[in-house]
């Protein structure tokens, strides 16, 4: 059965056009075509990526939170309270006005005593601010090296050298110099060339790398997005992970590469760029976080609302179809591509409302972060008039995919 449903999964006619078999996409003449095998060795980075995350954040981005003052606000702690405790954990973390008359009775505190316990309880529970720098540092330092090393796989590394190459032994020795020097893809600027000789286009070795390295890091995103800090577009987040590894190994399978390349070098555009703001908003430096968040924004709206959409989807959705008829993983691919397209709209959503706050002079904070409670009088004579606090506030957000 397992037999079967492997050969039903590597059907020809699921992944490639009509005509085309997997024996075209054999290596030959020293030419080195994506196999799915490549993409094992992308677990085991992903965890390599774990440990390198966890050397990073505590000897790169611990001192440099030392150095950018980074504090922390203290924290009143909860007084223990068992009556308090299992319904906080088993019931809910907001109790209405109702539930905490009720808790009052029961735990043998005031009603004003029971709102200040589950205001501390809950500011107990959320990432400390050193926590958000150090994610904000890795991941604001794996965007920039990863941008950085994306437009330099669409320079066209491959004029005057040969495309012969061993699979784990790339044999290109560039300077960032002489990347610089090189022409870019023709596919760069002409994005019919994306497909032109489609699906029999060879591989080179910076094309390799770059998407193990890309697939690797959204790998141990996933692993890791349990333990980050939890925004309130933690469900999103978790379709943007899955959706981009879809994505990344569909494009590998098809030998999307060509368009593969151009999608993750855009989505890496910007990201550094929210993660900069991010840790600047950490360590205090408001104007410098505002000035940066504007800067993502633009480049946000610009390249994943008119480049992806306009330029980059239109590219995937009708080029192909001049040169062979539709088949699945045409389909599923854009696909997919409306998926991660339905993401963007949401987050530009949330950084226009951002915007709109840093323009009318109000605090911005990030929208889908939430604020910190305090014990102030004022907070608990609004609780006791119109119920228990709402705990949601906005604010430049973390992951792929963004507002912070």
């Amino acid at each position: 059965m397992f037999q079967t449903l492997y050969s039903y999964f590597w059907w020809e006619r699921l992944w490639l056009p009509a005509n085309l078999t997997w024996a075209d996409l054999e290596d030959r003449d020293g030419r080195v075509y994506a196999k799915a095998s490549d993409l094992y060795i992308t677990i085991p980075l992903a965890f390599l990526f774990l440990i390198v995350r966890h050397l990073f954040e505590t000897y790169v981005a611990t001192p440099l939170a030392g150095l950018l003052n980074v504090k922390e606000k203290i924290r009143l702690k909860a007084t223990p309270n068992a009556v308090l405790e299992k319904f906080y954990a088993a019931t809910t973390k907001h109790p209405k006005q109702a539930d905490v008359e009720m808790l009052s009775k029961k735990s043998g505190c005031t009603v004003r005593q029971v709102e200040r316990w589950f205001r501390r309880r809950r500011n107990q529970d959320r990432p400390s601010l050193l926590k958000k720098f150090r994610e904000a540092s890795w991941r604001f330092t794996f965007y920039l090296i990863a941008f950085i090393a994306g437009m330099a796989v669409i320079v066209d590394v491959s004029t005057g050298l040969s495309c012969a190459w061993p699979r784990w032994t790339p044999s290109l020795h560039l300077t960032p110099l002489s990347l610089s020097l090189l022409p870019q893809k023709p596919w760069f600027y002409d994005l019919r060339e994306v497909w032109k000789g489609y699906p029999i286009q060879s591989m080179l070795p910076s094309q390799y790398w770059y998407y193990m390295i890309e697939l690797s890091f959204y790998w141990s995103l996933l692993f890791s997005i349990a333990s980050d800090v939890k925004r309130k577009d933690f469900k999103e987040q978790i379709i943007h992970h899955v959706a981009t590894i879809i994505l990344i190994s569909f494009s590998w399978f098809a030998n999307y590469i060509r368009a593969g390349t151009l999608i993750m070098a855009l989505h890496d555009s910007s990201d550094y760029l929210l993660e900069s703001a991010k840790m600047f908003n950490y360590a205090g430096w408001r104007n410098t976080c505002n000035n940066i968040f504007i800067v993502f924004a633009a480049v946000f709206i610009v390249t994943r609302l008119v480049i992806l959409p306009f330029w980059i989807m239109h590219c995937t959705v009708v080029y192909p179809l001049d040169l062979y008829p539709a088949f699945f993983g045409y389909y599923f691919f854009n696909f997919m591509m409306a998926v991660l397209q339905s993401l963007h709209i949401f987050w530009a959503y949330l950084i226009i409302r951002m915007a709109q706050k840093f323009i009318t002079g109000k605090v911005v904070e990030d929208e889908r972060s939430d604020r910190e409670e305090t014990d102030n009088s004022e907070e608990e004579e609004e609780v006791v008039k119109n119920g228990p606090l709402s705990n949601g506030h906005p604010v430049l957000n973390n992951n792929h995919r963004k507002n912070d």
